[in-house]
C-alpha cells in the first residue's frame, strides 16, 4: 500500500484519503482554520472535483492524480499570486517527463498538453490568507473514460505501465514545485526576475499559434498569440492590433495550425 504522507520528505504535508467533494474546496476550508504552508490533499475520487468557470472534473476511482496545495507565499503580493497555475504547470510538465518520458506543453491559461491533447487541468483559488491551486492529471484511463474528445491520459499517451504510479508522479510534481516557488517567492514574484516567464514561453502549445478567443456575449476574438503578459493575459494581435485578455475574461481558446 502506498504510503501517501512519505511523498514529498519534509518539504510537504502531505495527506490522502478515498474519496471527498473536492480537494480544493477541502484546503480552503482548512485555510480558514490555519493550516500550515505546503499541506497537500490527494483523494482517489472527488465527486464534486471543478475545472475553470466550474466546469466538472471526473474520472473513474484512482485512475488520476488528484490532488491540491495550499500555500503562504510571503512577500509576494497579491496582483502576481495569479501565476501560481502556471508554476504548478510547469512542475507537472516536468514530472511527467521525468516519470514517463513523455512530451509536455502548457496551453493558456491553465491545461497541461501531451501531443495537443489535454491531460491535466489546474485551478487555482484564495483561501482565507492562503493560496490553494489544485490539478487532475489522467493517469491510466482508457478512452471510454476521457472527459472530452481532445483529452488524453499518460497510458493512451504512451507511457508504460509501471511509470504511472500516481504517488511517484506527485513526488515529482512536488519536487520540481519546491524549487519552483523557492526562486518564484525569492524574485517577490516577480516572473520575469525569477526567470520562470521565460521557462513558461518555452513550454507555451499557445504563444505563436493562431487562437480564437471567445468571451462573454458570444464574442470571439482571431489572430495570432504573440506573447503571454508579466500580469498573466495572453496577448493576442488580430487586424495588426495586440490584445489583452485576462483568464478571467476568457470562456475559452482555440488554437489551430
Amino acid at each position: 500500500m502506498t504510503d501517501w504522507a512519505a511523498v514529498g520528505g519534509a518539504t510537504w504535508i502531505v495527506t490522502h484519503v478515498d474519496e471527498t467533494g473536492s480537494t480544493n474546496s477541502d484546503l480552503v476550508a482548512q485555510a480558514a482554520l490555519g493550516a500550515a504552508d505546503r499541506t497537500v490533499l490527494v483523494a482517489d475520487v472527488q465527486r464534486a472535483g471543478r475545472g475553470r468557470l466550474g466546469r466538472r472534473w471526473v474520472a473513474p476511482p484512482a485512475s488520476a492524480l488528484l490532488f491540491s496545495v495550499l500555500l503562504r507565499p510571503r512577500g509576494v503580493p497579491p496582483q502576481r499570486l495569479g501565476w501560481i497555475g502556471a508554476l504548478l504547470g510547469l512542475a507537472i510538465c516536468t514530472a511527467i517527463e521525468t516519470a514517463t518520458g513523455l512530451k509536455a506543453d502548457l496551453k493558456w491559461p491553465n491545461d497541461v498538453l501531451i501531443g495537443g491533447r489535454k491531460v491535466a487541468g489546474i485551478l487555482a483559488e484564495l483561501g482565507s490568507d492562503a493560496l490553494v491551486v489544485g490539478a487532475g492529471i489522467n493517469v491510466t484511463l482508457d478512452a471510454a473514460d476521457l472527459p472530452r474528445p481532445d483529452a488524453t491520459s499518460l497510458r493512451l499517451a504512451g507511457a508504460a505501465a509501471n511509470r504511472c504510479d500516481r504517488a511517484v508522479l506527485l513526488g515529482a510534481v512536488l519536487n520540481n514545485l519546491a524549487g519552483l516557488l523557492g526562486r518564484w517567492v525569492a524574485a517577490g514574484g516577480d516572473i520575469d526576475r525569477s526567470g520562470l516567464r521565460a521557462e513558461y514561453l518555452a513550454r507555451s502549445a499557445t504563444v505563436g499559434r493562431r487562437v480564437t478567443v471567445h468571451l462573454p456575449g458570444g464574442r470571439t476574438v482571431t489572430g495570432i498569440a504573440t506573447d503571454v503578459a508579466t500580469t498573466g493575459a495572453i496577448v493576442v494581435e488580430s487586424d495588426g492590433l495586440p490584445q489583452s485578455f485576462t483568464a478571467g475574461d476568457v470562456h475559452h481558446l482555440r488554437t489551430s495550425s
